[in-house]
Formats: structure tokens, C-alpha cells, sequence
């Protein structure tokens, strides 16, 4: 089985690959022998486990019957044998016959999650000041394991970036003591300083006012609006279905709750809430 990902580890280039290489990723070392045909088996079935982790780890196999010479360095006692190899010294193996099972719970062991990179794309999008594509990777990340301080306190700080304080209140409401690290103390504030906004004079008196007049369209359109500027999305929303619901003929209504809409990140349950709700009302 040939495979553009696989590198066959020689006299050549084996201090290359196992003493040099393995200082900047893990290298996974597959031994193997035509006559003993298991092996053979597990070496291909790691080659299809690596495929997309080449950034992170160096697959390599290894002749014994060509390479007798570095297999009898390794001190290999029988095949199968996989050994992980860090900084020039094995750290991890498996020996024996395997199934796709033992072979993928050996590779997690070591190997970066889905979530991982998840986290990783989120943290990435927050630097560069994306807050709807940091959500999206976020909340994909806190869907796979909704139980890490690392991708929760992540979350939180995109949703208080996207305006959703409240459920960035009980992310952050659920972290541990043990996790209340210097992050999850930025974020509180964070939160308190958006709790503050979120309730300014401006808000409370357009509130006052369109209680004394609750069909006063132009009162809902600033109310809509100074909700949707301090990202407390769901009332402008309500307040604007509200009155498309009333008024099926209002197409500012209808506009500016397509704007608000559009103004959520990707994979809001809001958002989708929402668009069904509009495509009822329209269909």
C-alpha cells in the first residue's frame, strides 16, 4: 500500500527522521515484515488513522527484513510493533494485532481532536476581530465536549462579542474555581461592562415611551435599533416580528429584521429560530 504521507526510514535518513524530526512532531514508527502479514495489516491500517495529521505527526515504517540493522536498535521483540517517538526517544507503542478501534484510541491518545482545532480557529478569529466566524468555530467546538474550562471561557468571550450576555453569564457561571484563571477574570468584566450597555437611559426611555404607545411603529424602529447596537438581538428580533406579524404589508419591518438577522454569526440558534418563523409568516 502506497501512500504519499508515509516515509520509509533507512540508514539514510534515520537520524534525520528520529532524532531531528521527532524535536518538532511526533513520529510514528509502524515496523513491519512481508512474512508476518498482521503486521503488514497494522502498518497500513496507521497509514489510513495518520491521513490529515501531517502537520502534527511523521508517519514512518520500517523493513525489518531490509533495515534489520535499525530494527535490532529498537530492541523490537516481535510484530506488529508501533512505537511514537518524541525528541528522539519512543514515548508511546503497540505491539500485536490490531483493530480499527485499538489503533484510533492509541492515536487520540496523542493526536489533536476535531474540537482541538475547533478551539484553535476560534482563538484565531477573535485575534483578527471575526467575531461571527470565532462563534461558529466556538460553539462547534463546545458541541463536540461542552465540558472543557478552555472551549467554555472561548465561547463565553464570543458570545459576549456577538451580544449574547446571557448565555455568556452561564458559560461563565459553570466554570470551576480551579479554571477561574486570569481569562475568566477579563471576561467577568467584560460581561459586567456589557451588562451596564445593554441597559442604557437611552433603551429605558424608548421602552417607557412605547408602552404608552405600543402601535407607534417609529418608536419600535428605534427601540429595534438600540437594542440591535448593544447586541440584545432576540428583543429587537421579537419586537420586529411583533410587527411584521401585525402588518404582513410593513417592508421596513421586515427589513430591518432581515438586518438584524443578518448581523448574527453562523450556527446562531437564533438565527434560525427566526428565519423560520419569517418563513411561516411569509408561506
Amino acid at each position: 500500500m502506497k501512500n504519499s504521507h508515509i516515509v520509509e526510514i533507512n540508514l539514510e535518513n534515520f537520524q534525520q527522521i528520529i532524532l531531528e524530526d521527532s524535536k518538532q512532531k511526533l513520529v510514528l514508527v509502524s515496523f513491519w515484515a512481508t512474512q508476518v502479514p498482521e503486521s503488514i495489516e497494522v502498518k497500513d491500517k496507521l497509514a489510513v488513522a495518520t491521513q490529515g495529521f501531517d502537520e502534527h505527526l511523521i508517519y514512518a515504517t520500517i523493513d525489518c527484513q531490509a533495515q534489520a540493522q535499525i530494527a535490532q536498535q529498537f530492541g523490537i521483540q516481535g510484530l506488529p510493533t508501533a512505537i511514537i517517538i518524541k525528541d528522539g526517544q519512543p514515548i508511546d507503542g503497540i505491539s500485536g494485532p490490531q483493530t480499527d478501534e485499538t489503533i484510533q484510541q492509541f492515536l487520540d491518545k496523542h493526536l489533536p481532536k476535531p474540537q482541538d482545532n475547533l478551539l484553535a480557529q476560534a482563538k484565531q478569529a477573535l485575534s483578527d476581530g471575526d467575531k461571527k466566524q470565532a462563534y461558529s468555530y466556538a460553539i462547534q467546538a463546545y458541541q463536540l465536549d461542552n465540558e472543557r474550562a478552555d472551549i467554555q471561557l472561548t465561547l463565553a468571550d464570543a458570545c459576549l462579542e456577538n451580544g449574547k450576555v446571557d448565555d455568556a453569564k452561564t458559560l461563565l457561571a459553570a466554570i470551576k474555581m480551579v479554571d477561574q484563571d486570569s481569562y475568566y477574570q477579563s471576561l467577568m468584566a467584560k460581561l459586567e461592562l456589557a451588562e451596564e450597555a445593554a441597559d442604557s437611559p437611552e433603551i429605558k426611555e424608548l421602552e417607557q415611551a412605547l408602552a404608552q404607545d405600543t402601535s407607534n411603529v417609529e418608536l419600535i424602529h428605534k427601540l429595534a435599533a438600540q437594542y440591535s447596537q448593544v447586541n440584545r438581538h432576540e428583543e429587537a428580533l421579537a419586537l420586529l416580528f411583533r410587527q411584521v406579524q401585525s402588518n404582513s404589508s410593513d417592508a421596513e419591518s421586515k427589513r430591518l429584521l432581515l438586518d438584524v438577522l443578518k448581523a448574527l454569526p453562523d450556527g446562531d440558534p437564533l438565527a434560525n429560530k427566526y428565519r423560520r418563523k419569517l418563513y411561516t409568516l411569509m408561506y
